[in-house]
């Protein structure tokens, strides 16, 4: 009574919501029976019955027999409330080889669900087919194979160096007679006594001698570096020997200096006495050797640091190294004669001082001689260049004249005057002597470039001091004279070196009050 009182303030709406809420209620609290295939229990007759909030499946499922065979499988049964009826009742978002769905409005209600794959969702043309690349995977096979041809790439590079290194070591071994069949001088004979019974051109050693030397030299001690390589005391059979090591990549001054000194009647006891060249080394490493005589005293350079002078030995020095550059300097004509050379390094690291006091001239590395028969200058084709310090104002200044020969003679009095500068400063004066000092110290750094230069020998037209003390003595006197007349601003106003070995020497025989 008490509901019908209170209906007609209800709406109807409410009724219709309340009614549809009883009926839901009503469905969840029911059981269903479904058909089942397979079943769990024999003696069901082909159906099970769910529990309350339970719901009845069918499940469809595809395996492939063969690419052209698919066998279909096919199972309902019953779904308990608790039991993943959410995983096999939910559509799946892509193509799979099992299809399941479920219902719960009736008895028996999985005979009637639709079991059909569509034909856009075939699951198995998936298999025949590989995934795409994705862009992320595509550079690192690109990288890989760029770093594959870099690699190819760069091995070639190595063979071709390779094979070239030895190519090049095979020419080498050419031109060298294998030393194992060759006789070594025989023991008791020495350096300079096989050098006297040889053919007398004052070309070193027998050639047969030369190219087994290498191998009977042990080095003593490093005795000094240089741009070209490095000059080791050595010791042959008891007797000491230097040794210029050539690096390999000055191969071509190696080739030169050893063809210069080689020069038909070039030995003189004032130019460094040239002994043996030969080639030492293995496949991996080669070594140039120039072996000459040598010198305890070492370079006139290193001397004069050393040692003061007195006038003879001033004198001494510098007649000494003037004879030496004269005979360079000078063509001997004959069936054996000598061409001109101009040795185009003229300093006093180059020059070296005997035992004896006297100076021999070395390194003719740069040296160019002069073909009379051809009238043509050999200049050496090696990328050398002289010292800047040492160098005349025409080669500063690349006026020099290449095609004439007097002109590198030219150039070497104008270093040979500051050559000259450097021993007179040594010499004592009144119980005074002035320090060994390189030309032009005071004006540019110790290794001056070739603007420092230009600017103080070209543009200032500036040369060594000459002190006001050395016109107190005679011999100094002249001596500045002499080596003003060779770093003349004009080559050709300068001393020839056949004229100034003249009269160094004269200077020397009234000094001595002994006419030779």
């Amino acid at each position: 009574m008490a509901a019908h009182r209170l209906s007609p303030f209800l709406p109807d709406r409410v009724w219709c919501a309340f009614a549809l809420l009883v009926v839901f209620i009503r469905q969840e609290t029911e059981a269903v029976r479904c058909y089942c295939d397979p079943c769990e229990n024999s003696h069901t007759n082909g159906t099970c019955e769910t529990k309350p909030g339970g719901a009845c499946y069918a499940a469809k499922s595809l395996t492939s027999l063969s690419k052209n065979d698919v066998l279909e499988t096919h199972i309902w049964g019953c779904l308990a409330p608790e039991g993943g009826t959410l995983f096999q009742c939910e559509p799946l978002p892509v193509p799979q080889r099992e299809l399941s769905m479920c219902c719960k409005e009736g008895d028996l209600c999985n005979l009637y669900l639709n079991l059909t794959f569509e034909p856009s969702d075939n699951p198995f043309e998936y298999d025949d087919m590989s995934p795409e690349p994705r862009p992320e995977n595509v550079v690192p096979i690109i990288l890989l194979i760029s770093l594959t041809v870099c690699l190819i790439f760069l091995i070639a590079i190595f063979a071709l160096v390779y094979l070239r290194c030895r190519r090049q070591q095979r020419k080498r071994k050419q031109l060298l007679v294998d030393c194992e069949h060759e006789t070594f001088i025989p023991h008791g004979n020495t350096l300079h006594s096989m050098i006297d019974e040889s053919s007398g051109s004052g070309s070193g050693l027998p050639l047969i001698v030369q190219r087994t030397i290498a191998k009977q030299i042990s080095l003593v001690r490093s005795i000094g570096k240089g741009r070209f390589g490095e000059v080791w005391k050595a010791k042959w059979r008891g007797e000491n020997v230097a040794v210029k090591i050539f690096f390999t990549t000055q191969e071509q001054s190696w080739f030169r200096e050893t063809e210069l000194y080689q020069t038909v009647l070039l030995r003189h006891e004032n130019i460094l006495g040239f002994i043996a060249a030969d080639i030492k080394g293995t496949g991996s490493w080669t070594q140039l050797y120039l072996i000459t005589d040598y010198h305890d005293n070492g370079s006139l350079y290193d001397y004069l640091h050393l040692h003061a002078l007195d006038t003879s030995e001033m004198l001494i020095l510098a007649h000494s190294a003037a004879c030496g550059l004269s005979h360079l300097h000078v063509e001997i004509s004959g069936t054996r004669g000598k061409p001109a050379i101009a040795h185009r390094d003229v300093k006093s690291k180059n020059i070296l001082v005997r035992s004896n006091g006297t100076c021999c001239i070395a390194d003719l590395g740069l040296a160019v001689r002069y073909v009379s028969e051809t009238n043509k200058v050999d200049i050496a084709s090696n990328t050398r260049c002289g010292t800047k310090r040492y160098m005349a104002p025409e080669v500063l200044e690349e006026t020099l004249n290449e095609n004439h020969f007097d002109s590198y003679k030219q150039a070497d009095m104008y270093s040979f005057g500051l050559v000259l500068w450097e021993i007179v400063r040594r010499c004592v004066l009144n119980g005074v002597v002035f320090d060994a000092e390189l030309p032009y110290y005071e004006l540019v750094p110790n290794d001056p470039s070739f603007d420092d230069m230009r600017k103080v020998v070209c543009a200032q037209k500036i040369r060594p001091t000459i002190p006001e003390e050395w016109a107190t003595q005679e011999y100094l006197e002249m001596m500045g004279r002499l080596m003003t007349e060779c770093w003349n601003p004009s080559p050709a106003a300068r001393l020839t070196c056949l004229r100034l070995k003249k009269t160094l020497y004269k200077m020397l025989e009234e000094l001595e009050g002994n006419p030779k």
